[in-house]
């Protein structure tokens, strides 16, 4: 008996190491890739190609696919929604600022850029994976998982839309906001005394 628990264990002691070690790589290259986002967002870009490209030319797989594409509007309304909800706030006593005396508070997202990243190049490799297994292509008439989808799309969309207008939040820091400069004249343009 001894000699069956002694065997298994000599199995699986090298499967662990190499599954510490994978997890090692793996975490480093993650972290490494981290200050990259156009980088990472090209990744994901080139893995969807691949998807994209695999369905069509095995003609199947539109219910995975449908399922993938329910999955990420799912990511994009948590990436695009504040961690804490106005609307609950609202109900709380606090709310956002509404004055220029208020405190400011940023944005700050339900999910964030590299989860939302890093969550949406999984379901894509997943689900490319799911398209070896026979099991998984269910026969259905894909136009109208398209349309519902698009339908489906369109009104969380437009709910979400609204949300941020009447909270008055926008999800994307686009760049560095200058408020208004006082001017003053440039080093350049004082004049010279010269005596």
């Amino acid at each position: 008996m001894e000699e069956i628990g002694a065997d298994a264990s000599s199995i699986m002691a090298p499967l662990a190491k190499w599954k510490t070690e994978f997890g090692k790589a793996f975490q480093f290259y993650l972290d490494k890739s981290t200050p990259l986002p156009v980088h990472r967002w090209l990744g994901t870009l080139a893995v969807a190609v691949v998807y994209v490209l695999r369905v069509y030319y095995i003609e199947g797989f539109y219910i995975i696919s449908y399922g993938l594409g329910i999955y990420i509007l799912n990511l994009l309304i948590g990436f695009l929604s504040p961690k804490v909800d106005p609307e609950l706030e609202a109900l709380d006593g606090a709310s956002l600022p509404t004055k220029e005396s208020d405190e400011f508070r940023p944005f700050i997202r339900r999910l964030p850029e590299f989860k939302f990243w890093y969550a949406m190049t999984k379901a894509f490799m997943v689900a490319f994976l799911m398209t070896f297994f026979s099991l998984f292509d269910v026969p259905v008439f894909w136009p109208i998982l398209l349309c519902y989808w698009i339908v489906l799309f369109a009104l969380t969309m437009k709910r979400q839309i609204m949300h941020m207008i009447k909270y008055k939040y926008v999800p994307f820091n686009i760049g560095k906001q200058i408020y208004g400069r006082s001017k003053s004249p440039s080093a350049g343009d004082s004049p010279v005394h010269r005596g």
